[in-house]
């Protein structure tokens, strides 16, 4: 309940109505001081959206350890000792986006961890001489400058640069740029291809074939919330389309999506959470060999976490429900794979 103090004025501010307790019998508005303090204000959001300690403590416990527990909970009536599916995805949603935007992602540690480049420049009195360039504050003018000396830093070669990964017959920007100015017509590329080719000849410049991967996997973890919120109307119809139409409605599937996507969110959440927390420790076999199992123990998890789920909401056989499973989870991956992809191309078209 909350601990704001009565207006001693009776009478409701939002319908005029007389107020003998603390919420109007008409319009359900408590009758308390319309002026906070920011404390107020703070603890009131909070509260707002995780409904008191205990219904948010008891929802995340039932989400994450017993699968489909809350949606059965939820659809059999029993709301009010649980957080709404909505507002559980969206504070979830809302602090995974903030702590994600917070933490270094992959490229920020790379550049930290570069060293200065010394390069040749001519001066203004027309002498050549020695600059040092510093990676952080290379800009797209510049990797064309530098590329050279980047490759000969990392002791690869041109031809190794483009050999296999990424490989448009492309060595750098000045071979593109001639091939399509004075190239034939029919070798020139249109300008989405020119885009694409000259960003990827811009990256894999300034990223190793390892560093670009990691980046990718990196985009990847930062884009996984994006895609869920959107992907998530059409995971529920993908279930309607796969259980009777009689028993279930499209409702209940979204209640089941809410949840499911609720869970890898906050799967994700601890997984970060926890790679963080044994950063903190000194590096060696033991606290290695502790991440990894974590790690890989929370991935197991989000993955097996959908089969239990599936067949004990819908109460279907474990034979049917495990087919039913298998040929779900193959469609979805494969389309949030796709729309995932897109994120990233998003992203891998817009590196400065």
């Amino acid at each position: 309940m909350s601990k704001s103090h009565l207006r001693e004025d009776k009478t409701c501010l939002n319908c005029g109505h007389v107020v003998e307790k603390r919420y109007c019998p008409h319009c359900g508005q408590e009758n308390t001081d319309t002026r906070k303090t920011f404390h107020h204000l703070f603890i009131h959001f909070f509260e707002d959206l995780t409904h008191y300690e205990n219904a948010f403590w008891k929802t995340i416990k039932n989400l994450y350890i017993r699968p489909s527990a809350l949606t059965k909970e939820y659809l059999s009536g029993k709301r009010l000792s649980y957080l709404a599916p909505v507002r559980l995805y969206i504070f979830i949603s809302f602090v995974t986006f903030f702590l994600l935007a917070l933490l270094p992602n992959a490229e920020d540690e790379y550049i930290q961890s570069n060293e200065p480049i010394a390069i040749q420049v001519t001066g203004k009195d027309g002498k050549i001489k020695d600059s040092i360039i510093h990676p952080k504050n290379l800009k797209v003018a510049d990797l064309l400058k530098v590329q050279e000396e980047v490759l000969k830093k990392k002791n690869i070669s041109n031809e190794k640069l483009n050999e296999g990964f990424l490989n448009f017959g492309y060595n750098n920007l000045r071979e593109l740029d001639s091939c399509q100015k004075y190239g034939p017509a029919d070798e020139r590329l249109d300008d989405w291809e020119y885009t694409i080719v000259k960003k990827t000849l811009l990256v894999k410049a300034k990223y190793s074939k390892q560093e670009l991967m990691e980046k990718f996997f990196e985009q990847a973890r930062h884009n996984f919330p994006k895609t869920l919120f959107i992907y998530m109307p059409l995971f529920a119809f993908i279930l309607w389309l796969f259980h009777g139409k009689k028993r279930w409605y499209y409702f209940d599937h979204g209640i089941f999506t809410l949840h499911y996507f609720s869970f890898l969110l906050l799967s994700v959440l601890l997984i970060v959470f926890f790679r963080k927390g044994m950063d903190c420790f000194v590096e060696n076999t033991v606290t290695s060999l502790i991440t990894k199992i974590g790690t890989y123990a929370g991935y197991i998890w989000m993955f097996y976490y959908f089969f239990p789920a599936h067949h004990r909401f819908y109460g279907e056989t474990r034979v049917i429900s495990f087919f039913k499973s298998i040929a779900l989870f193959v469609i979805n991956s494969f389309l949030m794979l796709v729309l995932l992809l897109v994120f990233m191309l998003y992203t891998f078209i817009n590196i400065h």
